[in-house]
């Protein structure tokens, strides 16, 4: 049996498995988005598939402090919008 995958949630700093959470990543192009299937290259953060760590990531702007990146207003506001999204 393999060893679970644990990865620290951004926003609460909670650890969980790696399927329990959403991946955000930056890819070599510098374009930021949320990764669903987990497998896209590139730098990645994760957060906890909740409404309430993506609206603090979203608040407190903790994207670009984890990805070593300028993160525009736009970006946040997609990654909720898509978060949302995923949620219909």
């Amino acid at each position: 049996m393999k060893k679970p995958v644990i990865r620290t949630c951004i926003a609460c700093r909670t650890a969980k498995d790696k399927k329990e959470m959403l991946r955000i990543v930056r890819d070599t192009d510098g374009n930021i988005k949320l990764d669903f299937t987990g497998k896209a290259s590139g730098r990645g953060a994760y957060i906890c598939d909740d409404p309430k760590c993506i609206e603090k990531c979203v608040r407190q702007k903790l994207i670009g402090r984890v990805l070593d990146a300028p993160v525009s207003d736009e970006v946040y506001k997609y990654i909720a919008e898509e978060y949302a999204k995923s949620k219909n």
